[in-house]
């Protein structure tokens, strides 16, 4: 008899060993997609930019005291940090959802019967007095027997949805990251322009002042005069918009960074910094697999097929073990007289879901929708970050000639104002050449500061779209 018990139970654990080596839904693989060799005309390489630690990329001192305060005090940063630690809280708890749960009860009670009831009649009739006592001490047990790797799946999708908020924090930080460097260099090209405006304002007086003292030696008329002030007031006008301007970006920068508006003390100047023109990108395949915005949207799909798996389990037999044990007593006085008080219960049972209004096949079609939905988001975000890569590297190119051609329109309007002053004290020029030629050295001037800001901030897109400024 002894021997049949055994080989029972050995069938059982067998069958139970087996069967929770099963594990319903597919693994994940990566959807193909169609990623081309390099990205535009960039030379394959083996290395990229966007393996440089922020620090490395960006070596301004300045910049990189705001990027440091920024990681730390920016609010956004700050929530998806926050996310990602509740989201490891899950994935803590699903790695012991396959451990028995485990209750304890107390409880204690008395009934008093209707003397005219069944029960007080025959507690009367045999003498047990007026009442009932039942004092209970338990601890219970339930256990699912993991068959189809329903808790494992569960497990998988918790595991990647962390990954995703991490990779999602690390998302955003290299968003940061590229908005302090861009407001920084905004501010610097800002300051730029500050300079070429006051400087301008100098310019304009000093033509004053010779129009002045030719009108006194009846060479000019006030006409002349009147011209030469508007073009003094027009570079005036733009000395307080530009202050303005360095105020607004100063407390946007600091807000960036988690601080209170205010100044920013700076040394550095917009012509202080030079753009390679050699920046490796490395190939597309290994921007998918560095860029954080690309891996969460993978991980999100990693999520949504395991979760296809625990629908589909959930469709099939469950396994249940229960036990409970403790102390019994119809009185306390007795509660705790060992082992007359022992009691203790084992069951096992299979549940198999038979009707239930189609809510189990709803759940397991929109789990299966839900991920081809999250392979087009996959599909769509790195699409999305081969072309922000292309546009970089093409605005790179196209400003680089842009701020050759600017240099030498700025060179030539400037040669351009010292003639047209000669020939004007020469009498072989008119005011109007000189005030013509002092308005296109100014335009000239704010827009290669422009061109400059554009440059770099070009720079620090690529950089972002390749995936840096994480690390």
């Amino acid at each position: 008899m002894k021997r049949r018990y055994h080989t029972t139970y050995f069938i059982v654990l067998s069958l139970v060993v087996g069967l929770a080596a099963c594990r319903v839904g597919r693994n994940y693989e990566r959807p193909p997609m169609a990623l081309p060799a390099q990205f535009n005309n960039a030379a394959p390489s083996d290395s990229s930019i966007a393996a440089m630690e922020w620090r490395k990329f960006f070596t301004d001192p300045t910049l990189q005291q705001l990027i440091d305060k920024a990681i730390t005090g920016n609010m956004d940063l700050q929530l998806a940090v926050k996310r990602a630690d509740a989201a490891q809280q899950y994935l803590k708890q699903a790695k012991l959802a396959w451990l028995p749960g485990f209750n304890g009860q107390v409880s204690a009670g008395t009934t008093f019967p209707s003397k005219n009831s069944l029960n007080g009649m025959n507690m009367s009739q045999f003498g047990m007095g007026d009442h009932i006592e039942d004092y209970n001490a338990s601890i219970s047990m339930g256990w699912e027997i993991d068959i189809w790797g329903k808790i494992r799946r569960q497990k998988e999708a918790a595991l990647a949805t962390y990954l995703q908020t991490y990779e999602g924090a690390h998302a955003v930080q290299t968003s940061i990251v590229s908005a302090v460097a861009n407001s920084y260099y905004n501010l610097l090209m800002l300051d730029n322009q500050l300079e070429i405006a006051r400087k301008n304002v100098a310019l304009s007086d000093t033509i004053v002042q010779v129009m002045r003292l030719q009108k006194a030696a009846g060479e000019v008329t006030e006409l002349a005069i009147q011209q030469a002030i508007t073009q003094q007031q027009s570079a005036q006008l733009l000395v307080p918009q530009l202050e303005q301007g360095i105020a607004i970006q100063e407390n946007a920068l600091q807000i960036l960074t988690g601080e209170l508006p205010g100044p920013i003390a700076r040394h550095a100047h917009l012509h202080d910094f030079v753009v390679s023109d050699n920046l490796p990108v490395g190939i597309p395949a290994e921007m998918v697999s560095r860029r954080p915005d690309v891996r969460a949207s993978e991980m999100g799909l990693v999520a949504a097929n395991a979760k296809v798996g625990v629908a589909q389990a959930s469709m099939y037999p469950s396994l249940n073990i229960t036990a409970s044990g403790g102390l019994n007593s119809f009185k306390a006085s007795n509660w705790f007289n060992i082992p007359a008080s022992l009691f203790g219960m084992a069951a096992g049972s299979i549940a198999q879901p038979i009707f239930q209004k189609r809510a189990l096949k709803t759940q397991l079609e929109v789990a299966r929708i839900t991920r081809e939905e999250a392979v087009i988001q996959f599909r769509q975000s790195t699409l999305y970050a081969i072309g922000e890569v292309s546009d970089a590297l093409v605005k790179l190119d196209k400003l680089k000639t842009r701020q050759e051609l600017a240099g030498k329109q700025v060179a030539t309007s400037q040669l351009a104002i010292q003639q047209a002053q000669l020939l004007f004290k020469s009498g072989m020029a008119n005011y109007l050449e000189v005030i013509t030629a002092q308005s296109r050295s100014l335009e000239s001037e704010l827009n290669q500061a422009n061109i400059d800001r554009e440059r770099l901030s070009a720079m620090v897109d690529l950089y972002r779209s390749l995936g840096g400024g994480w690390k």
